[in-house]
């Protein structure tokens, strides 16, 4: 390897790092969003479903997306490509893609949250890496895909990554039906508060954190220098989701609540995703804006009309992922997509309807293809082995019904003792 595609590689290493660990953050994310009773389970699915998707995205779901083919990936099996000349490394390749596909996972799992057996989501697991992620991979980033032969921008993710995970954790949640205890007979919802604000927040700090091999790492080189203006457009426009939702959630609510400040700078982080190379600075803060106010009222609607979305992963990954998916054909800029090379400039930008269209028919055939073979997926485990833990497993907590013991047994100790006092007074 030259010396500067040397230093490519120790830049895709260091982004795909950078993106691996972003699983610690939707480890502290959700089990800080979840109740205690649960922390434990949340964490634990959190490292086997990784597992089952390194070894499944190793073994197929690589070449599925990014073999040759033009409706999907047809060579590549565990990773038996040529080595191009000029290129980095297969298995750096692969070790980058492998850490976009765990986290389109780890946001589906989003919907299973708190009621899903720990079975389903190791079959899950294997059926997103294998049937559903890299078929849209393939359309819009493989070689031959024929979205990316329309010129569907996605730079770094927002319907590959986002939205497919996303749709898939709203189809989850439909399917899971609420939890226990969340609405009343007359549709009213109840507060189901997650136990660890400090946790979510760090979650999200790490998300954050990772977000720079996201999309920066996504220019695949660092000779250069791109990898520092999607940077800027990318924290830019988490700033400003940030504070849209802060003020949004002071506009519906009369409190600058957490979960929805949370919210804000992740959906934005996902609006810009795909946009980020795209995109003039001042657009990057205008999707933040967007994407941060969107997902806080779209997660107070859902809420409202029964769907119990635990971690409000759809209007996070999913609305947002739309927004940004179309923001490219609204924003982009010409003198970035020459830079790029990738579909025409946006509407504001002289280019017309073209680009935005593309983006749109982009956006449905993939939220269309996931739900679809997410429902039959899902209807199979269901009447197979079943979705859903019992009622009883459910109350007692995911912690002790399928692992035998508690993140937190003090905490159990403790009211139990309270329990024997009340009884002896």
């Amino acid at each position: 390897m030259s010396g500067m595609l040397a230093v490519d590689g120790v830049w895709v290493m260091l982004s795909a790092i950078l993106v691996l660990f972003m699983q610690a953050g939707f480890v502290l994310l959700e089990a800080g969003a979840t109740r205690m009773k649960n922390a434990g389970h949340i964490a634990g699915k959190q490292l086997l479903g990784f597992s089952v998707a390194a070894l499944t995205f190793w073994a197929v779901g690589y070449g599925l997306t990014f073999g040759e083919g033009s409706w999907i990936g047809q060579t590549g099996w565990f990773l038996d490509l040529p080595e191009e000349k000029d290129a980095i490394p297969n298995e750096l390749s692969f070790l980058f893609q492998l850490s976009f596909a765990a986290v389109s996972l780890a946001i589906a799992w989003g919907g299973f949250a708190e009621r899903a057996k720990l079975s389903v989501y190791l079959i899950f697991a294997f059926i997103y890496t294998v049937a559903i992620y890299p078929v849209v991979g393939h359309w819009i980033w493989g070689a031959e895909g024929w979205l990316h032969s329309l010129g569907k921008q996605d730079f770094a993710g927002s319907t590959v990554v986002h939205l497919q995970g996303g749709v898939a954790a709203l189809v989850a949640t439909l399917m899971l039906k609420p939890r226990l205890g969340k609405y009343n007979r007359d549709g009213s919802s109840n507060v189901i508060p997650g136990h660890n604000q400090v946790y979510s927040v760090l979650g999200v700090l790490i998300i954050w954190l990772g977000w720079f091999g996201f999309n920066p790492g996504s220019t695949l080189s660092a000779q250069d220098g791109f990898y520092g203006y999607v940077a800027l457009t990318t924290v830019l426009a988490a700033a400003a989701g940030v504070l849209a939702a802060y003020c949004t959630s002071l506009l519906l609510t009369g409190k600058a609540e957490i979960p929805a400040i949370l919210n804000g700078v992740l959906a934005a982080l996902v609006a810009i995703t795909a946009a980020c190379a795209f995109v003039e600075a001042w657009a990057a803060v205008v999707i933040g804006l967007v994407a941060g106010s969107l997902t806080t009222y779209t997660a107070v609607y859902f809420d409202k009309k029964g769907v119990d979305d635990p971690v409000f992963a759809f209007s996070v990954h999913g609305i947002a992922g739309i927004w940004g998916s179309l923001s490219t054909g609204l924003f982009a800029s010409p003198r970035l997509v020459e830079k790029v090379g990738i579909g025409k400039a946006g509407l504001f930008y002289g280019g017309g309807f073209s680009q935005l269209g593309v983006q749109l028919v982009g956006v449905v055939v993939a939220a269309l293809y996931v739900a679809l073979v997410t429902f039959i997926a899902l209807w199979i485990l269901d009447k197979t082995m079943g979705l859903r833990v019992s009622k009883e497993d459910e109350l007692k907590g995911l912690d002790i019904s399928e692992h035998g013991s508690y993140s937190y047994p003090e905490h159990v100790m403790f009211m139990r003792h309270e329990e024997e006092i009340r009884r002896v007074m």
